[in-house]
């Protein structure tokens, strides 16, 4: 599956290269889309080389808890959830304590920790698969929960909204928790189907559920709080917990009488190896995106899927489901970033501040794209990163998971921001 879609993004971007310059006589596309591979080949290597700092500081961290008994205590806390979703794994294995962490960063926001558990989360499945160069079912479903995690402070998000000018950027809290909760509820379930995991019987969906209520309980409460009190308190808690953890591992460490330090360098080690080894694997998939991009392709999808709406508007017009076809499509807009987004996180980064700079803070398409830039992860990077770390080749149906996950998102990410945001319309 993935071969494919690396293969798909050169052939078709140089077909659509080979058009520009035959037909509309741009002699520059092949130029533009050589100098990407540059780029995107020197990106890959600046992300690996950054990841390799903070991978060997949060592993080093983890050989600390590891040593000092936190790993087997939070083992036994979370082993009874994570079984229901995880029923391959052994009870109490260490791969339980690495993805909770990587699930807690991850609903922080803190996307800076949650890589390093997640790694580390994967290398410790791959001990357990049978089939080295083929994913199993725990590694996708953990993928899938990574490519759709619930983020409860979108910290970023709120962080680029307030430097763009946005006089409120928490307004779009709410509707993002409901998108990005869609987007899990729709990618757990499809993989315990293709699991054949029997979500009544084995708990999942009472855990989904509970999970809901939980977190439509805590949107009540936070949205009842000023934008700057919640500002302040997303930012405190989300690095406040973060940096309680690191407190507890050396303060535990310290008590069990271990050494610290040189369990800190052991794990360190090890971040090293890891994030060199994905180099490959990143540049790859960026490489494919880059291309893609810079031919145009993208802009040609989008423009295709207006008019694919546009000639369902005038179906519906005609058989009397609507009075008369739409005149516009607002969401259209917002495209391109959904588009990009399971693509590249800085693509879609840029894209978002570009419809918002072109729109005004003010309007709907420019709510839309904060929403669908907090609803889904960026799929084929943690598809690259992820698998590439083990050294995956066979994916299985983790992409088409995935990607279903991101489609799931973007349309509740749009239909929550005509729900809450229709008066700028």
């Amino acid at each position: 599956m993935l071969n494919i879609i690396w293969c798909s993004f050169f052939i078709i971007s140089f077909s659509v290269g080979l058009y520009k310059v035959i037909i509309e006589k741009d002699f520059q596309i092949i130029s533009t889309m050589m100098a990407s591979t540059f780029d995107m080949s020197k990106v890959g290597f600046q992300l690996a080389l950054g990841l390799t700092g903070v991978m060997s500081f949060w592993l080093g961290m983890m050989k600390i808890a590891e040593r000092a008994g936190i790993i087997e205590i939070l083992n036994r806390l979370f082993s009874p959830v994570f079984r229901r979703f995880f029923p391959t794994i052994p009870e109490n294995h260490p791969a339980i304590s690495s993805m909770t962490l990587n699930l807690t960063a991850n609903m922080l926001g803190i996307d800076n920790a949650a890589t390093p558990f997640g790694l580390k989360a994967m290398e410790q499945l791959q001990e357990l698969n049978p089939h080295k160069e083929k994913a199993s079912d725990a590694q996708i479903m953990f993928l899938v929960i990574n490519t759709s995690a619930v983020t409860i402070i979108p910290i970023s998000i709120f962080t680029y909204l307030f430097e763009l000018g946005f006089k409120n950027p928490t307004e779009v809290f709410f509707p993002i928790l409901i998108a990005t909760f869609s987007s899990t509820l729709a990618g757990v379930s499809l993989t315990c189907f293709l699991q054949k995991i029997p979500m009544l019987k084995s708990g999942v969906l009472a855990i989904l559920a509970g999970s809901a209520l939980l977190i439509f309980s805590a949107c009540y409460y936070i949205n009842g709080l000023s934008p700057e009190t919640l500002n302040t308190y997303s930012f405190l808690l989300s690095n406040l917990i973060i940096f309680s953890l690191i407190i507890s591992f050396l303060t535990v460490g310290l008590y069990k009488r271990i050494d610290v330090y040189d369990a800190f360098i052991e794990g360190a080690k090890d971040g090293f190896s890891i994030a060199i080894g994905i180099i490959p694997y990143l540049i790859a998939m960026l490489v494919g995106i880059g291309i893609f991009r810079a031919s145009g392709s993208l802009d040609i999808l989008v423009h295709l899927i207006e008019y694919l709406f546009q000639l369902l508007s005038q179906l519906m017009a005609f058989t009397g489901i609507i009075k008369k076809p739409l005149d516009s499509f607002t969401f259209a807009q917002a495209l391109p970033t959904a588009l990009m987004k399971p693509l590249s996180g800085s693509g879609a980064r840029a894209m978002m501040i570009d419809t918002i700079k072109a729109n005004g803070v003010d309007s709907l398409v420019s709510k839309m794209v904060a929403i669908i830039q907090g609803s889904t992860e960026t799929t084929f990077y943690v598809l690259a990163v992820y698998f590439g770390s083990v050294k995956i080749r066979l994916v299985r149906y983790a992409p088409t998971v995935g990607l279903f996950a991101d489609f799931v998102g973007v349309m509740v990410a749009i239909l929550v921001s005509y729900f809450f945001f229709l008066s700028l319309a």
